[in-house]
């Protein structure tokens, strides 16, 4: 039996002593926001609200229903009743749906075998297979359920509450008073698992609490005389415990501690407090008692606006044994950091923030990285952004604040005579950039049939002290003190054309003009031009072509590419007197071969007329595993090559360009899709194939498996001051054991010196409600002669309830 009916008018004396004690409202909360009963009660009170009378009384039980269904109503919301039968029972004025009963409106449902309403008494009772469900996803189940008609009021019995995050209440009863607080009895609290786990899986913990309590005004939930279990079997006695319920975001109170043990700092507990002010903004405030260096304060101030959010942080210390980072700059009583960071939309493209932190010394994050001070970390900016479909704009301000250490370098002889020597003053050798500007524009119509786009950048900085080294008798800059400014704006175009044969032909051509101002350098750099305005420009043509041959067989395709560009264009200007800032770094690789200009950045511009010549290949199976190589090399025909004059760094003795024809470049890639990856790129010495660089890199799952392994090279460079090659694997892997437990290692091994320089290993448990694990680690990396930095690493983390851990740094 089935009925669909308009939302009809409430009784007025029920909605006037509903509307007088403030409850009478769609989502009137009964229990942890599982409203649907008291919702679809109003309902029901509303719908059924009629006086018997004589007329009414001849009239069948589904006649009467539906005449109250049929009152004039106060919303367009259709209601839909189904059950076996609708009883009305005069003698005791009881209206009953009866019968696998279903109630459906705005998205709320009840299910029961039976509905009762006593008009008489003012109930409204669900007995029998209780189902009710709300739209946010909260589901209750219980065997009867009874309401009072103003909905304050009520009471169930074997209750199971589970919610959109797989969290769960169970009681015996539960009872409801003064339409606010809810009282269960004998009730437990856990996580339950999805549905894709074994069904009926018990959980790994619990709470168990003689009674639990939810005050809706408070919006926390209470548990008395209650314990945590682990299989079933208690192991933590709480007499009282509260949380905030899951409509609460954040709430004023303790958060879940965490503990760490170290050499230098002693034993310690963080113990946070959080000061829930306003749903938009809070205070986080953490104490840790140190036993040998007193107690580290941190403050967070969070606060989220209508566009955008952001943060004040800090943290501080008085050292009580300063002397135990004797040799570092953390030997000193006082250490803190303080730093804010935010972002802010200005509109749909365009946003602006900031992420700055200024510490007290080097070693103060790292000395202290048991716990985390907001987002302090060594590079300070602020920035600006905007894009669209076409255009990109960036600007940035970078401070940059070093962790390394000053050192006294080895050998002496690096040192440069009249500057400051390798290893000292190494913070007054960091830049402060103000700013970086970025800009990129395509033009939204063809130009000559092609695609024109625009290029801009603007860096300015300044340096306290020269950053110089002696390399092989000759003075080398990796920054010059003084004040540098660079404005660029480059223009390119470019077309493809194809043939009948399939034949790609792609003319381009690009214009690049540079302006640098350089105010107050170091007069002891000679090689920089004394002139304070410098302009440079760049044009360029050139012609790239591309033959793809496809060849197809049962199951795949394989494609072949031989690729050629030429690229002509005049020397490179100035080469040497000019500062070198953001090109210092040049790989030459697969990924380079066919760029325009392979610098890395503004500063320096390719000269010459050079030719780039590779092929590609690339088979790939209808089933999703495709293999694909390239190799391929360059060659300067004309002009200066700018990869042979360095300039005053040198940045390009190594770059495998140094020659009329350049090193060879190669790279393959094997994706089997499904889970294994092999990539590898290596360089070859242009004259007898020798190895001068190499990378290989597998990732791979396989059962239980899941694993990575990389191998790198880099042969010396003596022009940059490295002597020796380096060489290095590193690899991780992690096995699970059974359904939930995992082994997990890293490794990273120095193959040129036969040395560990890091590992880690570890144990784990994971499931939808607990994890714990537990972790060793060495790191020889940074040690210069110190001890080896051992860390003990435990924690814990409950679903829900949180997480902490326990740290350990040890000296050798």
């Amino acid at each position: 039996m089935r009925f669909v009916f308009p939302q009809p008018a409430k009784d007025a004396r029920s909605q006037q002593a509903a509307d007088a004690e403030g409850v009478l409202r769609p989502a009137s909360s009964w229990l942890l926001r599982t409203t649907c009963l008291a919702g679809l009660a109003g309902i029901l009170i509303g719908i059924s609200a009629i006086h018997a009378s004589p007329a009414l009384a001849q009239q069948d039980p589904a006649s009467s229903l539906l005449g109250a269904l049929q009152k004039p109503a106060d919303s367009n919301t259709p209601l839909l009743l189904e059950a076996t039968e609708l009883r009305y029972d005069f003698d005791r004025d009881v209206i009953s749906a009866v019968g696998d009963v279903q109630i459906y409106y705005d998205n709320y449902a009840v299910e029961a075998d039976r509905v009762d309403y006593d008009r008489r008494n003012s109930t409204l009772k669900a007995s029998g297979n209780v189902r009710l469900t709300e739209p946010d996803g909260n589901v209750l189940t219980t065997q009867s359920i009874t309401l009072s008609d103003n909905l304050r009021d009520g009471f169930a019995e074997a209750l199971q509450l589970d919610t959109p995050q797989r969290t769960r209440f169970i009681a015996d009863t539960a009872k409801r008073e003064a339409g606010n607080k809810t009282t269960f009895e004998n009730g437990l609290y856990t996580v339950y698992t999805r549905p894709t786990t074994p069904p009926n899986k018990p959980p790994l913990w619990r709470v168990r609490a003689a009674k639990i309590v939810h005050d809706q005004q408070e919006r926390t939930i209470y548990y008395e005389d209650a314990s945590l279990e682990f299989f079933g079997k208690p192991i933590i006695y709480l007499p009282y415990l509260s949380m905030p319920d899951p409509t609460v975001r954040n709430k004023s109170g303790f958060l879940i501690p965490s503990a760490v043990v170290g050499s230098r700092v002693g034993a310690g507990l963080t113990i946070p407090y959080e000061v829930a002010l306003d749903p938009t903004y809070d205070l986080l405030l953490q104490a840790t008692p140190l036993t040998k260096q007193g107690v580290l304060g941190q403050a967070e101030w969070r606060q989220r606006l209508d566009t955008g959010s952001y943060s004040i942080f800090g943290g501080a210390i008085l050292q009580a044994q300063p002397g135990e980072f004797a040799g570092s700059s953390g030997d000193r009583r006082f250490r803190g950091v303080i730093g804010s960071e935010g972002k802010f939309d200005i509109n749909e493209r365009w946003n602006w923030g900031w992420d700055v932190s200024y510490r007290s010394d080097r070693a103060f994050l790292k000395d202290y990285s048991f716990t985390e001070f907001g987002s302090a970390n060594d590079i300070s900016r602020i920035f600006l952004e905007g894009n669209t479909e076409q255009n990109r704009f960036e600007a940035n301000a970078y401070a940059f604040r070093i962790s390394q250490e000053d050192y006294v370098t080895s050998p002496p002889s690096l040192n440069a005579a009249g500057f400051a020597p390798v290893g000292s003053q190494l913070q007054d050798k960091q830049p402060y950039v103000h700013p970086v500007v970025d800009y990129s524009y395509i033009y939204g119509e063809p130009i000559a049939g092609g695609e024109l786009s625009f290029v801009g950048n603007l860096t300015s900085l300044t340096r306290d002290t020269t950053d110089a080294i002696n390399v092989n008798t000759v003075d080398r800059f990796r920054g010059v003190e003084g004040t540098f400014t660079r404005t660029t704006l480059e223009a390119s175009w470019r077309r493809s054309l194809i043939d009948p044969l399939g034949q790609v032909f792609t003319p381009f051509a690009y214009v690049k003009g540079d302006l640098f101002f350089l105010a107050s350098a170091d007069q002891n750099v000679t090689a920089l031009t004394g002139d304070a305005v410098v302009a440079n420009g760049m044009p360029a043509v050139g012609l790239e072509y591309r033959y793809p041959i496809i060849a197809t067989f049962e199951g795949g395709n394989h494609v072949f590419e031989p690729v050629a560009q030429i690229i002509v264009r005049p020397d490179e200007q100035r080469i040497g007197q000019l500062p070198n800032e953001d090109a210092q770094s040049i790989v030459f690789d697969s990924t380079t071969l066919f760029e325009w200009d392979k610098f890395s950045g503004f500063d320096r511009s390719e000269g010459g007329t050079r030719a780039n010549l590779g092929v590609k290949y690339k088979v790939q199976l209808e089933e999703g595993s495709y293999v694909s190589a390239l190799f391929g090399r360059s060659y300067q025909l004309a002009g200066l090559n700018s990869y042979i004059k360095p300039d005053i760094l040198d940045a390009t003795g190594d770059s495998g360009l140094d020659s009329t024809q350049s090193d060879y470049v190669s790279s393959v890639y094997f994706d089997t899709s499904h889970g294994f990856r092999l990539g590898a790129q290596a360089r070859f010495d242009g004259s007898d194939l020798g190895v001068r660089r190499a990378q290989v890199q597998a990732s791979g799952i396989y059962g239980p498996v899941v694993g990575t392994l990389a191998y790198a090279f880099l042969d010396s460079q003596p022009d940059l001051g490295i002597e020796d090659s380096r060489e290095e694997i590193l690899g991780s892997s992690s096995l699970r054991l059974e359904e939930n437990w995992r082994l997990f290692g890293a490794l990273r091994y120095d193959l040129v010196n036969d040395n560990v320089v890091q590992d880690t290993v570890g144990v784990g448990y994971d499931d939808e409600g607990f994890s714990i694990s537990f972790s060793y680690s060495e790191d020889r990396s940074r040690n210069n002669g110190e001890p080896v930095d051992r860390l003990f690493f435990l924690r814990v983390g409950f679903r829900t309830l949180g997480d902490t851990q326990v740290s350990s740094g040890v000296g050798q």
